[in-house]
């Protein structure tokens, strides 16, 4: 019994070589990956992570049967991108943590990869003309209908003025370009049908047993109490287009992400 114990503490250690408890953001004045960050350098190294990486850690950087997740909200002993180079070229002596065979440049595209797991996306701007993104923004995609920034826009949507500091540059991503099966909570399409035959469209704020709150399209909240009420209708999609990476160009796609990732305060 004691035997096996000791096997599964040292098993745990090992996993835990890469990380640490939670805390905080990236060391300063590392050496930086030459291949930069840019949407084609994380994309080639999610691939060659899945590829080469994925015996040991999960899939898309989460936990796996023999190593720990690589995008987990903790800070991480190994943080730089020079610390992250040398950790998956070289292995971590004294773990289960081999070498990689694959070649520099490729191993730099698993670091960026890694590194815009863990990072939010203020820490990570992507290229791109972000004066041209927030044309785009405010203009052909349509953002400021729904979205606010900086006092600015609508309020059907949350307000983006912090989104970078707030979320990963993979998340941010695919708020942009992925469905997502359920509208959140405060966020539903509704449309509410009063008594007197006036229909009301806009996004459910809040409900319970009595009453409704809905922020209509105009920007006016509706607060309406059940005995008011005919019949609530609620979608089960998002407002929210999730087809951002085919409306747009790519070139385009690339400058909206720009201006969204330095969206700090």
């Amino acid at each position: 019994m004691l035997n096996r114990r000791r096997k599964r503490v040292a098993v745990l250690s090992l996993a835990g070589m890469l990380c640490v408890s939670v805390g905080g953001a990236f060391a300063a004045g590392a050496e930086s990956n030459p291949l930069g960050a840019g949407a084609d350098v994380v994309t080639r190294g999610r691939d060659l992570y899945n590829e080469t990486c994925t015996v040991c850690h999960g899939v898309d950087g989460a936990v796996g049967d023999r190593a720990p997740a690589l995008g987990a909200a903790r800070s991480y002993v190994r943080r730089t991108d020079a610390e992250l180079f040398d950790a998956v070229r070289n292995g971590i002596p004294g773990t289960g943590m081999p070498p990689t065979s694959l070649g520099e440049d490729d191993v730099w595209r698993v670091v960026a990869y890694i590194r815009s797991l863990r990072a939010r996306a203020a820490d990570l701007p992507t290229d791109g003309d972000r004066e041209n993104g927030a044309a785009l923004f405010w203009g052909q995609a349509e953002c400021g209908r729904c979205h606010m920034v900086h006092g600015r826009g609508g309020l059907l949507g949350p307000d983006l003025s912090d989104v970078a500091a707030r979320l990963s540059l993979r998340v941010l991503r695919e708020a942009l370009t992925v469905p997502k099966p359920h509208p959140p909570k405060g966020y539903e399409p509704a449309t509410i049908t009063t008594n007197e035959g006036e229909r009301i469209s806009g996004v459910l704020k809040n409900r319970h047993n009595f009453s409704y709150q809905l922020l209509s399209e105009d920007g006016r909240l509706h607060m309406l109490s059940v005995a008011e009420v005919a019949q609530v209708e609620i979608a089960d999609r998002s407002l929210m287009p999730a087809d951002y990476d085919r409306r747009l160009s790519a070139l385009e796609f690339r400058d909206l992400l720009a201006y969204l990732t330095r969206l700090a305060r």
